[in-house]
């Protein structure tokens, strides 16, 4: 399709491929509020669009050859946030296999010591967004903070005032109820509180939508549409924030692990690895020894059943393939290496470590450890494994710095681009970690915390019980097995950690 100059014309909404799922036409006729079934579009419409992109579509600025590149284009920016996935679930993993993850990996940079400050949804959420800890950006827990999230100044919406067009796909989980466009992005794809893996009721830019077929599958088909047609004259920013692996929720509390159709038997009876904190006593860390209501079911005794845990590992089989796809649409477009690739997670979770399950909030490694995969030829070193500390609050810094935006001064974070190419950089040797205390899991109540991770020990000040701090060393105890406070820490030790903590608190840096 051409415009009156000859110029190819791109149709809002079309893909580089074949579309796989349904999906409302931009032009369908319907009002703010209405809900409507999705209709597919043509599918040879979409190839022959998806060809012109290939051969076409690229934009001139950044064409070889074309006498226009600028020095320092601007980089794309895809952006792909997991939910609930520990490093481990896929980092080194001894039978998970995500070939395009590798691919990603053995391109660019995978970070071998990030973690999470706020290991909890819509907090850790907010610290990627906007570089700041809880404690500043003030969404502190899973309640009801749309309002807030309105307001919140998000590295995407500074990235837009500076030119990009932004796009944001999937579970935002700042606020229960309220699915409306948040302020910075030019698409808007989301749905209400955790959505639904199957036939999701969706928010398409203000419009309500009843979509068709597998919430990870149809989130990918969305951001490709996006990138596909996005403007020539300006850089892009997909912001991908999957439901995957999250549980579904059902009444009572019950949770299921629904993967996509034709994954359900994936690594079935296979043998999954066990740290030693498996199950591990909890008789030197007071906090945890209060009793438990076993006949939750998020809070099974011993943790998470195998099943669910297989479970788990099963929907990253199509966040992978939706990576893929998304790697294809870039390349179609001819921005691949023009363009960041960051895939991690909002935090962690437990799979029987100390007993525990679902409860994720605490600070301990499997909760708070988290990917960070970025690929980003000519910046980002090639197959490098990082070992520089560094925290989700330093994202929103490093996505700026990389687009040549200034930094807002009451940012908590710090920029990691000189880790990119100097793997052996130190980004910052130690962060804060926050958990305000909710009343979601009986076992956590009145254990909100402020902590510190440092090079070596993690320190845990738990505010409202007095006499229950843990301190461990993670150089000689790994796997935080061995609670050293108050009185077993070489002399100074704990004072110097008292003081780093309140000073971090005071800074928030």
């Amino acid at each position: 399709m051409t415009d009156m100059s000859g110029k190819v014309a791109l149709v809002p909404g079309a893909s580089c491929r074949p579309h796989t799922g349904t999906r409302l036409a931009d032009d369908h006729p319907t009002t703010p509020g209405a809900v409507v079934t999705t209709r597919p579009i043509p599918s040879l419409l979409l190839l022959a669009l998806g060809l012109l992109l290939a051969s076409g579509c690229e934009p001139a600025e950044r064409r070889p050859g074309s006498g226009t590149e600028p020095a320092a284009p601007r980089p794309n920016i895809v952006f792909v946030l997991l939910d609930d996935v520990r490093y481990d679930d896929v980092v080194d993993h001894p039978f998970v296999d995500l070939p395009s993850l590798r691919r990603l990996m053995h391109e660019g940079a995978s970070f071998e010591r990030f973690y999470t400050s706020a290991p909890l949804c819509s907090p850790s959420r907010a610290v990627f967004l906007t570089g700041q800890y809880p404690s500043r950006h003030g969404i502190v827990d899973n309640g009801e903070r749309a309002e807030l999230s309105h307001q919140i100044v998000t590295f995407p919406r500074l990235l837009q005032e500076a030119g990009y067009h932004t796009g944001f796909f999937g579970k935002w989980h700042m606020g229960h109820e309220d699915d409306t466009p948040r302020p910075g992005f030019d698409r808007w794809v989301s749905f209400v509180g955790q959505g639904a893996y199957f036939d999701p009721d969706m928010n398409i830019d203000g419009q309500l939508v009843r979509d068709e077929g597998y919430i990870t599958d149809i989130l990918g088909d969305y951001a490709i549409d996006f990138i596909a047609a996005a403007p020539p004259d300006a850089p892009f920013i997909a912001f991908i924030s999957h439901k995957a692996v999250h549980p579904e929720t059902h009444p009572n509390n019950v949770r299921t692990f629904p993967a996509a159709p034709g994954d359900e038997h994936l690594w079935d009876g296979a043998d999954l690895p066990r740290h030693p904190s498996w199950r591990a006593p909890i008789d030197d860390r007071p906090a945890l020894e209060r009793p438990v209501e076993f006949d939750d079911p998020r809070s099974p005794i011993g943790g998470l059943p195998d099943e669910d845990i297989v479970g788990r590992l099963r929907m990253l089989a199509a966040v992978d393939r939706g990576l893929g796809r998304l790697i294809e649409a870039l390349e179609a477009r001819g921005v691949l290496d023009e363009t960041i690739v960051i895939v991690t997670s909002d935090q962690g979770f437990f799979y029987g470590e100390f007993g525990l399950a679902q409860e994720r909030r605490l600070a301990y490694e499997p909760s708070i450890h988290i990917p960070l995969i970025i690929r980003f030829p000519g910046v980002v070193a090639a197959g490098s494994r990082p070992r520089t500390l560094a925290s989700n609050v330093d994202i929103a810094p490093t996505m700026l710095k990389l687009a040549g935006v200034p930094l807002p001064e009451d940012m908590d974070g710090v920029s990691m681009v000189p880790v990119f190419r100097d793997p052996t950089h130190v980004v910052r040797d130690a962060f804060l970690i926050e958990y305000y205390t909710d009343t979601v899991f009986p076992r956590l109540q009145n254990m909100g915390y402020k902590a510190l991770r440092t090079e070596r020990y993690k320190y845990v000040r738990y505010e409202e019980r007095a006499g229950m701090d843990e301190v461990y060393d993670l150089e000689d105890d790994p796997f935080e097995l061995d609670n050293l406070w108050p009185d077993r820490l070489p002399a100074g030790v704990l004072e110097t950690l008292t003081q780093r903590l309140d000073a971090a608190i005071t800074r928030r840096q």
